[in-house]
């Protein structure tokens, strides 16, 4: 008994791994030998390729395409039309299967509409990648990495609130009353 739910055009090969309360919408196509966490959301025309590996409570927003070589923490939201790359150099004549390059999303990050992950790099735990954004480097756990190339502009709570840090290095997030340090350049909770 499937424990999960598909609409009738979505297509899911055999041997793919689909948790428990996943929705998958219109038109997707989960491949073979993906792992898809308890509780996902699939939105329309997405393709989730083999090997993919989708954590607990992901939300895939319409028109995505996650390759093989991605992984996804729990609690990753990617934005409609957002790109992942998994090849530094591809050429249609010249077969790179084997030179897939992996790209890891952490625990609680954004990437926004239509931004552009290019692989090989890892995009921090409660990371907000801006709509249109072009990531070509790591991006730091909490930080707010917008445009093309994708550039720091500033930090965020685990809300998706831009923090606002005083002079002792501390900001609060304002929906959740939360406390965050920022030390070396480098972001923490506070007890």
């Amino acid at each position: 008994m499937e424990t999960y739910q598909a609409h009738e055009t979505a297509i899911i090969d055999p041997g793919s791994t689909i948790g428990e309360g996943t929705l998958i919408w219109h038109f997707s196509h989960i491949m073979s030998g993906c792992i898809i966490g308890r509780k996902c959301t699939i939105g329309q025309n997405v393709v989730i390729s083999p090997d993919v590996v989708l954590g607990d409570g992901v939300k895939v927003q319409n028109n995505v395409s996650v390759y093989t070589g991605v992984i996804c923490e729990d609690d990753v939201f990617l934005g409609p039309g957002c790109v992942f790359t998994n090849i530094l150099n591809p050429r249609s004549a010249i077969p790179r299967k084997h030179r897939y390059e992996k790209t890891r999303v952490k625990k609680g990050a954004t990437i926004g509409a239509n931004a552009t992950v290019l692989c090989g790099h890892t995009v921090g735990q409660y990371a907000l990648v801006g709509a249109g954004a072009v990531v070509t480097k790591d991006v730091p756990p909490y930080a707010l990495v917008v445009g093309n190339p994708a550039v720091q502009k500033g930090w965020v709570s685990e809300y998706g609130h831009r923090l606002a840090f005083n002079g002792q290095g501390i900001a609060v997030c304002p929906e959740s009353g939360e406390r965050y340090l920022l030390h070396e350049g480098k972001i923490t909770k506070a007890n």
